[in-house]
């Protein structure tokens, strides 16, 4: 089917339980909705089985989480083609796959697990700094990309929480596959009880409003829109849960006058992955007057390239969009403003031809004069989720590279920024200037890096305690020990370490 009513039609039949008719559709899968009940009962179960799982030792759990990498890696055509099954195009689906394996790499276990537990001799005491695992923790990821996100869950089970996983009704057929056949096994193979791990699929807001009330829930980790989000981790903090919140972003890139032009042109058009409908691609340039006119003209050209098309299709990197009215009315506002529209902004069927009702959007680039004006847009000043692309050009003046910093670093999100420069100063003042959970500098904004976090940020991308985001720190608190011999306790108090550090 290729009309959006039509499809989103035939999925309300199918969740009521009607058939589909011969040749209308191909069904990928079922999963079946949850109970209230069995949601209560997951908990739980959960509660019961963590601390027999918390006692596992710690390199059996690591090993676990390095069998995931192994078993995903093997059935990584598998997995990718449920995504494509439930309307990922492929490119996008080993985008998403290529994050879960950077988050489980080796790398990355071998970097986290020296944090996880240390050793060493105070004089006559040995000490010991480690982090525990919280608990049980609950994770909802979002309908845009709930499997690769909710393999966030795999990594917290390692730390030695017990997990509930959400997968949303919308999209919950390759979170269901990865966690029934690579995770489910592996947890029973390395020791974990049964309640370790338990997926619902239930409507997310009764869902999470039912964790806040648990007992039995320790850790909420929430993807979502920053407003929403932002509440929520108040409700949890409220209830004594921890949030561990993955919201919105809204990333930038500085191209300095020195920049590989043809290169920053490629990175800045991944914008348009997924179109749009992704947290961490870049929303907004920050281009150098010297070299923003043929910037803008390399990415134009990269984005009249893109077409829709069905997910199978290896050339299909554009998906139906949300947020369409949205999309036509911040290109509107900024038009109005003055913004120049240097390509696309119209709505087209699957098939790439004008559409009033089209169920996907013409990527879009804007050109936006002065940083005072694009601070006022929505279209800089907010997520767009969709594929769009505004490139600020400021003014000159001596100051411009201290006016491009302050702008990127102002935005209050906190997810990703790059840049490219060949200017060592530039890349020094970037890296020591601009937040963000992660930056990069002259390479793909949206790849991963083994041994850095996939996810997390600051402010309104993460939260009061937003940062770089890895599950088996994230999800787990630091202890300490100290086992003496000899030590005399009213000695102790006045420990020689001790009176130097007052």
């Amino acid at each position: 089917m290729t009309d959006t009513f039509d499809t989103l039609a035939l999925k309300a039949r199918l969740e009521e339980g009607a058939d589909a008719a011969p040749g209308e559709t191909r069904i990928a899968g079922r999963v079946a909705l949850s109970t209230a009940g069995q949601g209560a009962e997951a908990l739980r179960l959960a509660r019961a089985a963590q601390p027999a799982w918390a006692r596992v030792p710690l390199a059996d759990r690591l090993a676990f989480l390095a069998a995931f990498h192994h078993d995903l890696r093997k059935n990584e055509d598998e997995f990718i083609g449920v995504l494509v099954a439930e309307g990922h195009p492929v490119q996008l689906a080993r985008w998403e796959l290529s994050g879960v394996l950077a988050a489980t790499h080796p790398t990355m276990i071998a970097r986290i697990s020296a944090q996880l537990d240390w050793s060493g001799e105070y004089g006559d005491r040995r000490i010991r700094l480690r982090r525990r695992p919280d608990g049980v923790v609950c994770l909802s990821p979002p309908r845009n990309a709930a499997a690769s996100n909710a393999m966030y869950g795999v990594v917290a089970l390692a730390a030695g929480n017990a997990l509930v996983v959400n997968a949303p009704p919308t999209s919950p057929l390759g979170v269901a596959y990865a966690y029934q056949e690579i995770v489910a096994p592996l947890l029973t193979e390395f020791g974990g009880p049964p309640g370790t791990l338990a997926v619902l699929c239930g409507h997310a807001r009764p869902t999470l409003r039912s964790w806040l009330d648990s007992p039995d829930v320790d850790d909420i980790c929430l993807f979502g829109p920053s407003d929403h989000g932002l509440r929520f981790e108040q409700q949890c903090v409220a209830a004594g849960k921890k949030p561990i919140l993955e919201l919105s972003g809204n990333d930038g890139v500085l191209v300095w006058k020195d920049a590989d032009l043809a290169l920053a042109a490629t990175a800045l058009a991944e914008c348009f992955t997924g179109s749009g409908q992704i947290c961490m691609l870049p929303r907004y340039a920050l281009a150098h007057p010297d070299v923003a006119e043929p910037l803008i003209a390399a990415v134009a050209d990269r984005a009249r390239d893109l077409r829709p098309g069905l997910p199978e299709d290896p050339d299909t990197v554009l998906t139906p969009v949300i947020r369409r009215a949205e999309f036509t009315r911040v290109i509107a506002e900024a038009t109005d403003a003055g913004a120049v529209l240097v390509t696309g902004g119209r709505l087209l069927d699957v098939h790439g031809a004008p559409a009033a009702q089209g169920p996907f959007a013409e990527p879009a680039v804007l050109r936006v004069d002065g940083l005072a004006t694009a601070a006022r847009l929505a279209a800089v000043r907010d997520e767009t989720f969709f594929p769009l692309l505004t490139v600020v050009v400021p003014e000159p003046g001596d100051d411009l590279l201290d006016r491009m910093l302050a702008f990127l670093d102002t935005s209050g999100y906190g997810l990703r920024n790059s840049l490219w420069a060949e200017d060592p100063d530039v890349v020094e003042r970037f890296c020591a200037e601009v937040r963000g959970g992660l930056l990069k500098v002259n390479d793909s904004h949206i790849g991963f890096v083994p041994g850095l976090p996939v996810q997390g940020g600051p402010g309104r991308s993460g939260g009061a305690h937003g940062e770089a985001n890895n599950a088996l720190l994230r999800t787990t608190h630091a202890q300490g020990v100290s086992i003496g011999t000899g030590v005399v306790p009213r000695s102790a108090i006045f420990d020689h370490a001790t009176v130097n550090d007052a």
